[in-house]
C-alpha cells in the first residue's frame, strides 16, 4: 500500500503536509455518469464552491464498490469494520482553483463506518442495506437505505468492465470526472471542509450495466432525464491513502 506514495508524478498538485491517517482499498467501482443541469446542483451546494464544469456541462455520478482493509494509520484492524459495500453519489466542484468532489450521500453497510465518516469527516453517511458479488464475471449490487429520518433510496443493478484498461488523459471527460484528489463537504455551521486523498492513476475499463432500480439520486433532490447512464466507466481496484480533514476558509 505504502508503494502508491512513492509514484506522484501523476497528482495535479504535491501529496499534503502531515501523514495520512487512514488506508482502504476499492474493488469492482462502477462510475455511472449522466449530464445534469447546472442549476439543478446549484441549489443544493454550497455558494462557496463553484460547479466544476467540462465543456459546459454539469455531470452527476453513481459510485457502487466495495472495501477491503480499512484501517486508521497506527490501529488494528477492527473485524466486522474493515470490509463492507459503499455506494455515493456525488458531483464536481472548485475551490480557489482546487477541483475536488461534492457528495450528495455516501451509503454503507456499515454503522460503525457511517457513525466515525459522520463525525470526522462530517460526510452524508447513510447506514444501508447492501449486497455486492461477483457471478459469471458480473457484479451483482443492491442497496437499500436503511438510516433513520434519511429519505428512502435504492439501487439495484449488475455491471462489468468490458475491453481493455487504460489511463485517462488530461483534458479528456474520463480524466475530469476519475482523477479528483480532494473531497469538499460542510460542517453542521455550513464551514467547507476539504479532505484530500491519494491514489495511483486509475485502472479504467469500458463497461456495460443494467439499472433495474435507481432512486439514489432522486433521494438528493436530483432527477435525471434517463434511467440508463450515459457514461460507464469500471475499476477492478483501487488503493488509497486519506489524510485528516480541514476548513479551507
Amino acid at each position: 500500500m505504502m508503494e502508491i506514495l512513492k509514484h506522484t508524478a501523476h497528482r495535479p498538485w504535491p501529496l499534503p503536509r502531515g501523514p495520512w491517517i487512514m488506508k482502504q482499498v476499492w474493488h469492482d467501482l462502477l462510475f455511472a455518469h449522466w449530464p445534469v443541469e447546472l442549476k439543478a446542483l446549484r441549489q443544493r451546494i454550497p455558494s462557496q464552491l463553484a460547479i466544476d464544469l467540462i465543456g459546459g456541462q454539469a455531470w452527476l455520478g453513481v459510485v457502487p464498490f466495495r472495501m477491503s482493509g480499512v484501517k486508521m494509520r497506527g490501529a488494528f484492524g477492527i473485524r466486522g469494520f474493515s470490509a463492507f459495500p459503499e455506494l455515493n453519489v456525488r458531483t464536481y466542484v472548485t475551490h480557489d482553483g482546487k477541483p475536488g468532489v461534492w457528495f450528495f450521500s455516501l451509503d454503507a453497510a456499515n454503522a460503525l463506518a457511517v457513525w466515525g465518516a459522520r463525525k470526522v469527516f462530517h460526510l452524508p453517511y447513510f447506514q444501508a442495506a447492501m449486497r455486492c458479488e461477483e457471478n459469471a464475471g458480473w457484479i451483482h449490487y443492491e442497496c437499500t437505505r436503511q438510516h433513520r429520518g434519511a429519505r428512502p433510496a435504492s439501487l439495484r443493478a449488475q455491471y462489468r468492465g468490458v475491453g481493455e484498461t487504460f489511463t485517462a488523459q488530461p483534458g479528456t471527460l474520463e480524466y475530469f470526472l476519475t482523477e479528483r484528489y480532494c473531497l469538499y463537504t460542510a460542517n453542521r455551521n455550513d464551514r467547507i471542509i476539504s479532505c484530500d486523498i491519494h491514489h495511483p492513476e486509475w485502472s479504467l475499463q469500458s463497461a456495460e450495466a443494467s439499472f433495474q432500480e435507481n432512486t439514489m439520486s432522486s433521494a438528493a433532490g436530483i432527477s435525471l432525464a434517463d434511467e440508463q447512464p450515459h457514461l460507464l466507466h469500471f475499476a477492478r481496484r483501487q488503493d488509497v491513502v486519506v489524510w485528516a480533514s480541514r476548513r479551507v476558509e
